[in-house]
């Protein structure tokens, strides 16, 4: 077995790296989520909140609902590996929190396009807000998708 640089890994070093790379991108994760989260509550107390329609508060309280499943989302990987610590899983935890954070980037992208939607909405209209929702979901679905495909090492078949 061998890291991406090509030298001799364990399996056991292996799941120690992945396990690490994932925590370190967690952490990524969840510091835009409670930045997007704490934005996302601090609005029931603008001047403007009680004047929204009824479209506009029902996708304000999908996105707080959003927000707070993408924490508990970026946070179960944690309780996953507390409780499967020392019992031998660390393949299991490595596999489990490379699917949560999988999930939780896409319920991420969901809120961040659902956010920038109900934005202009309140502020343009609801025409300016379908446009720059559709939008962001395709510039988010770019760089979290399609250009990580796009850049993602080929397989070789191992002929000449």
């Amino acid at each position: 077995m061998s890291d991406e640089q090509g030298r001799p890994e364990s399996e056991t070093t292996k799941l120690e790296r992945n396990w690490t790379e994932l925590l370190q991108e967690l952490r990524v994760i969840q510091t835009g989520t409670q930045i997007l989260t704490g934005f996302l509550l601090t609005l029931p107390f603008q001047a403007r909140f009680p004047m929204l329609t009824t479209f506009q508060s029902t996708l304000y309280l999908c996105l707080v609902v959003g927000a707070a499943l993408a924490t508990a989302l970026a946070l179960a990987p944690v309780s996953v590996h507390r409780t499967l610590f020392r019992h031998g899983a660390k393949q299991q935890i490595v596999n489990t929190g490379n699917r949560l954070a999988i999930v939780t980037l896409a319920v991420v992208a969901v809120v961040l396009t659902g956010t920038v939607t109900f934005i202009f909405d309140v502020v343009v209209g609801d025409t300016a807000a379908l446009v720059v929702g559709i939008a962001a979901l395709v510039v988010l679905g770019g760089l979290w998708v399609a250009l990580p495909l796009s850049v993602r090492p080929r397989k070789t078949s191992g002929r000449a």
